[in-house]
C-alpha cells in the first residue's frame, strides 16, 4: 500500500526545532570526536543557575517529592532464584484483562473513520502519552547544525560505499554550561545512482575501514545487565545493549536484493552477514545513531545532554521528557539532516533498535510521522509489551530508580503505594502499549523477539508484546493497512510458533530462534519492507 503524508501538524511532533545544514562546513574537515552530551568545565553561567549533579537517587527522590510519592512497590526480581522473582505464570499474568479501546474516544463515542481517528482520538491518545508515559518534547528546543567531519570511502558486504561522520551541535548559546553532540555515522552505496531508503539505527560504530569500537558499542554503561542488571530487578543474560555495529573487511558480492529478498540465493550458514551488509546488499544505506550523545542513560543524566541544555541544568518537571523520548527526538533530528542529502530517499527512512532501544524505536515511530518503517527489536515493557501485564518486567522497575530515567516523571505515580493521592497501578494508566504500537498504523511496523533458550529472556513477554499487536490491528485496518490476519480477541490469541512469521500486512509478527537481537530477522525485515515501500532495489552503475 501506498504510505500517506499525514494530515494533521502538532508542534510536538517537531518540537520547534529545524535542523540546519553547515553547508560550508562540507568540505574535508579534521574529525570531530562525538562525546556523550555533559556539563562543560564551566559549573555555572553568568546569572544562570549551575548545572545540579545528583545521583540517580538524588534525582529520583526529587521526582517522588514532587509528586509527593512516599512509597514506591519495588519491583520484580529478575533472577528466578529470588523471594520477590517475576511472575512466569500465565495464569496470574493479566490482572487487569481489559485494555482501552484505541477506538472509543474519551467521551465514549466510536471512532468510525479515518478522520475520526486523525483528528479526534489519536490525539487524545497522543497527549496521555505525553503526560503519563514518556512526556513532552519541550515547544522550544534550540536548533541543531550539522556538519560532515569526515567523509571516508570503503566496502560493505563487497560493495563500495560513501561513508559519513556527521556531527550535529545543539544551540547552546542560552546554556553553555552544557554541550549536547549528536553522532551519526551515516553509509550509503556509492554504486547505485539513485536516491535510496536508510534505517536509522540506534547504536554505537563507526565508518566502514575504522577500528571496531569496544565491546559494546559507544556509549553504553558498563553494569548494565548480567548478573548486576538482575540484583537491580533486571534481566540477566546477554544483549540489553545496543547490537554490533557494522562488520569490517572484504566478502563476497552478492546480487543486489540481498539475503531473502525474491530470487536472491539462501542466507549464509551457519549465521547471517550483519545487517548492514544485508541493508547495502539490498540497495538501502544506514545511518548509526548513537543515542547516549544525545541523552544518557542514567537518571544522574537527567540535568545533562539534551534534557538538561533545555532545563538549564535543573531537575525535570513531572511532564517532562525522558530518555527515550529525548532518544527519539535525536532520530528525529538525524531525519532532518537526511532530508537535506541527495543521496537519501527521505521518504523512506526507518528506525530500528534491540532492547532499551527497541523501545526508543517505537517511540519515534509513534511520535514522528515521518518516519516510514520501524524494527522493533526485543522491547518489553515500555515498549511493545502491556503495561498491564504480570509478567517478567514490571512498570515498578521503570519507576524505580535504574529505570525511572527512560520515563515521564508522571509515570512514577503508578507504582506508588503510599501518596497524597493514594495509590495507583497499572492498571489507573490511561493508555498501554497496544495504542503506542496503534499510533505507527498504517505505516510498516515490524515486532520482532528471540527466544528465552538464546538469551531472549523471559522478562520481555513476548506473548504480552503479541496481545499489543493483536489489539493495534483495529487502527490499522481502519487506516487502510492490512493487520496480522489473526482475530481481534487479544485475551485468546496466542503467539504463532517460533520460526512461524507474520508478514502479510503493514503490522508484522515474527519471534526468530536467536537471542536478544534483531538480527535473524533482518533478512525478512528488508524484503517486507521493499515490498511495502514499493522499493526495487537500484542497479548498480
Amino acid at each position: 500500500m501506498r504510505v500517506p503524508r499525514f494530515p494533521w501538524k502538532t508542534a510536538s511532533l517537531v518540537a520547534g526545532t529545524i535542523a540546519m545544514i553547515s553547508w560550508g562546513s562540507l568540505a574535508a574537515q579534521q574529525p570531530v570526536s562525538s562525546s556523550a552530551p555533559a556539563a562543560s568545565a564551566a559549573s555555572a553561567t553568568p546569572n544562570m543557575p549551575a548545572p545540579k549533579h545528583w545521583t540517580a537517587q538524588e534525582d529520583h527522590q526529587n521526582m517522588m517529592d514532587q509528586l509527593g510519592i512516599r512509597k514506591l512497590r519495588p519491583g520484580p526480581s529478575g533472577n528466578e532464584q529470588d523471594p520477590n522473582h517475576a511472575n512466569y505464570d500465565e495464569s496470574k499474568a493479566n490482572p487487569f484483562p481489559n485494555l482501552p479501546d484505541p477506538l472509543t474516544l474519551k467521551n465514549g463515542r466510536k471512532v468510525t473513520t479515518p478522520e475520526m481517528w486523525w483528528h479526534e482520538r489519536r490525539p487524545e491518545i497522543v497527549e496521555d502519552f505525553e503526560r503519563e508515559v514518556y512526556g513532552r518534547v519541550p515547544a522550544q528546543v534550540p536548533v541543531v547544525t550539522w556538519r560532515v567531519a569526515r567523509t571516508q570511502y570503503g566496502v560493505v558486504a563487497g560493495h563500495p560505499v560513501l561513508g559519513r561522520e556527521l556531527v550535529g551541535h545543539v544551540d547552546n548559546s542560552a546554556y553553555p554550561a552544557i554541550d549536547v553532540n549528536i553522532s551519526l555515522m551515516l553509509v550509503t552505496p556509492a554504486d547505485v545512482h539513485a536516491p535510496v531508503p536508510v534505517m536509522i539505527m540506534f547504536r554505537g560504530g563507526g565508518l566502514p575501514g575504522d577500528p571496531p569500537p569496544a565491546r559494546g558499542g559507544f556509549g553504553f554503561p558498563a553494569g548494565r545487565g548480567g548478573a548486576a542488571g538482575a540484583a537491580r530487578g533486571r534481566a540477566a543474560g546477554p544483549g540489553r545493549g545496543p547490537a554490533a555495529g557494522p562488520a569490517r573487511g572484504p566478502s563476497a558480492a552478492p546480487a543486489r536484493g540481498g539475503p531473502g529478498a525474491p530470487g536472491a540465493a539462501a542466507p549464509q550458514a551457519p549465521s547471517d552477514p550483519p545487517a548492514t551488509d544485508q541493508l547495502i546488499s539490498g540497495g538501502w544505506g544506514y545511518a548509526l545513531l548513537n543515542p547516549t550523545s544525545v541523552q544518557a542513560d542514567n537518571g544522574a543524566g537527567l540535568t545533562a545532554g539534551i534534557i538538561g541544555l533545555v532545563n538549564k541544568g535543573q531537575p525535570r518537571k513531572p511532564d517532562d521528557w525522558g530518555s527515550l523520548r529525548a532518544w527519539a527526538w535525536g532520530a528525529g533530528r538525524s531525519l532532518d539532516y537526511l532530508e537535506s542529502d541527495p543521496s537519501v530517499d527521505a521518504t523512506k527512512v526507518g528506525i530500528d533498535g534491540v532492547s532499551r532501544y527497541g523501545k526508543a524505536a517505537l517511540v519515534t515511530m509513534a511520535f514522528d510521522p515521518r518516519f516510514a518503517m520501524v524494527l522493533v527489536g526485543s522491547s518489553g515493557e515500555g515498549g511493545a509489551k502491556l503495561n498491564r501485564r504480570n509478567w517478567g518486567e514490571a512498570v515498578e522497575n521503570l519507576t524505580g530508580a535504574g529505570e525511572y530515567h527512560w520515563m515521564a516523571g508522571n509515570f512514577l505515580k503508578y507504582g506508588a503505594s503510599d501518596a497524597t493521592f493514594g495509590s495507583k497501578t497499572p492498571g489507573d494508566l490511561p493508555v498501554d502499549a497496544h495504542e503506542l504500537i496503534a499510533l505507527c498504523a498504517p505505516r510498516p511496523t515490524f515486532v520482532s523477539y528471540g527466544v528465552p533458550e538464546k538469551g531472549d529472556a523471559k522478562w520481555l513477554d513476548h506473548q504480552g508484546s503479541f496481545m499489543a499487536a493483536i489489539a493495534a490491528q483495529p487502527v490499522f485496518r481502519l487506516l487502510g493497512a492490512r493487520d496480522l490476519g489473526r482475530s481481534d480477541d487479544y485475551k485468546t490469541e496466542k503467539m504463532p510458533a517460533v520460526n512461524v512469521a507474520l508478514l502479510d500486512g503493514q503490522l508484522a509478527w515474527r519471534q526468530h530462534d536467536g537471542g536478544h537481537t534483531d538480527g535473524p530477522n533482518w533478512k525478512y525485515f528488508i524484503p517486507w519492507a521493499d515490498k511495502n515501500l514499493k522499493h526495487a532495489p537500484a542497479p548498480a552503475r
